[in-house]
């Protein structure tokens, strides 16, 4: 059984940080992509982060230089590194791993408000 587990998330100011982290259980971790995506009230769920099996990684471009993915294939973990962070971040952040097929984690919530 597959399982991706997020925490980390919460309410925080603007300009604050947060780091997310997905515990992965159920896949062989180091040959799957995994990735972060988010979903705010009333829009589609995008990307933030992606880093492949062999390290490369990918973000979007309205988080490029504030936000770090990275994994730790002995721990089966992925994170997600958040800095300056603004309003327009307020999301539901989901864990994913893709090979093949895709599997969600049941996402957590980041809330960016003074």
């Amino acid at each position: 059984q597959v399982q991706l587990v997020e925490s980390g998330g919460g309410l925080v100011q603007p300009g604050g940080s947060l780091r997310l982290s997905c515990a992965a259980s159920g896949i062989s971790f180091s040959a799957y992509a995994m990735g972060w995506y988010r979903q705010a009230p009333g829009k589609q769920r995008e990307l933030v982060a992606t880093a492949t099996s062999t390290g490369s990684t990918n973000y979007a471009d309205s988080v490029k230089g504030r936000f770090t993915i990275s994994r730790d294939n002995a721990k089966r973990t992925v994170y997600l590194q958040m800095n300056s962070l603004n309003p327009e971040d307020t999301a539901v952040y989901y864990c994913n791993a893709h090979r093949y097929v895709d599997y969600w984690g049941q996402g957590t919530q980041v809330t960016v408000s003074s």
